[in-house]
């Protein structure tokens, strides 16, 4: 049985981090090292993580240098021939590993085998919808356009691909091999699976079952709006620098899903003017993205309608009835195994 090294970076997640490492230490494949960096939380993560005396928990520690940092001090710890990483509030159900395990084994071409994943409230309780995206198939493209792999907490990774692809860290007296670019504080893991898809012989792959739970987290990196653009834009100008023609292609392209994809985290915020704001660069960068995906795109412009014109209170009870909705349908379309609701 192969060692499956998980690396959790920690920062200020004390109200979760307990839920994410029982979600581990209850995974049916067994064979694991757990490797939890402290990335300077200033909270009791760290405190809460030390009361669990499991053999296979290590914490080791670094000051506070950002998610990519953290990931990449775990790596270079780690002794796996598999790498699975697990942000400190998401969660994974008990077959995960096992689950990817098989893939990979059964998949030799394959280097990153991801799962879809549910969404979840604060409280851990599933807002009813989850992420069906396309599992093959993976081009850079669908990459810059949808992220179909979702975050690092969706993957196991095969070693072979860090070895392939470590690079020397941005900090010119380290002499240490970084897998995520430590520049970046946001969109690290776009930027990292289209450097795999264009740069490696590794292919990227799903497997049909939702295995992990993304924590919708208002205080978590992806809530902020404009950091994320900032980010965007690095990959953007990153990825240029060694595939030119694929941005030239796709530049305009992704940042008009992006930022229909940021007008909805707006919406969810509640912040309306930055939802109207970031839906009226989407669709003057690029129209076609109406053509192209109509029931995203209007059914976000529908929800920036009802959240400027109705009271808070009306609203979210409408948007509870959506997400009910959404949900059943997904549930009664994946029973007939013929869901596209919400594919990437």
């Amino acid at each position: 049985m192969k060692l499956v090294s998980v690396i959790i970076p920690v920062y200020s997640v004390e109200n979760y981090i307990l839920a994410t490492i029982k979600s581990v230490l209850n995974q049916t494949y067994k064979h694991f090292e757990v490797l939890i960096v402290d990335d300077g939380s200033p909270d009791r993560s760290i405190e809460i993580c030390q009361k669990y005396k499991d053999s296979r928990l290590k914490i080791i520690r670094q000051t506070n240098l950002g998610v990519s940092a953290a990931r990449n001090l775990g790596i270079r710890d780690s002794k796996g021939e598999f790498l699975a990483f697990l942000d400190g509030d998401d969660l994974w159900l008990p077959e995960k590993l096992e689950k990817h395990i098989e893939h990979l084994e059964n998949s030799p071409h394959v280097g990153i085998s991801f799962s879809r994943f549910t969404f979840i409230n604060e409280a851990g309780k599933s807002l009813g919808i989850s992420r069906l995206s396309k599992l093959k198939g993976i081009t850079p493209a669908r990459i810059l356009c949808g992220n179909p792999v979702g975050n690092p907490s969706c993957t196991v990774i095969r070693r072979e691909v860090y070895e392939t692809l470590k690079c020397s860290s941005p900090i010119p007296e380290s002499n240490i091999n970084c897998f995520f670019d430590q520049n970046f504080c946001h969109f690290e893991d776009v930027e990292l699976w289209l450097r795999i898809a264009i740069k490696t012989k590794w292919q990227i792959e799903g497997i049909p079952e939702t295995l992990t739970l993304y924590r919708v987290n208002p205080k978590g990196a992806s809530a902020n709006v404009y950091q994320q653009l900032q980010g965007l834009s690095m990959v953007l100008d990153k990825t240029s620098s060694y595939a030119p023609d694929l941005i030239a292609k796709y530049g305009k392209v992704t940042q008009a899903y992006t930022w229909r994809k940021l007008a909805k985290w707006a919406v969810h915020q509640r912040s309306v003017l930055t939802a109207i704001e970031m839906m009226h660069k989407a669709i003057s960068t690029y129209w076609k993205i109406i053509l192209e995906e109509p029931l995203r795109t209007v059914s976000t412009l529908f929800a920036i309608g009802l959240l400027y014109f109705l009271p808070q209170s009306l609203y979210d009870q409408i948007e509870a009835l959506a997400l009910r909705m959404t949900g059943s349908i997904q549930r009664m379309t994946n029973n007939l195994g013929t869901s596209n609701i919400l594919r990437i």
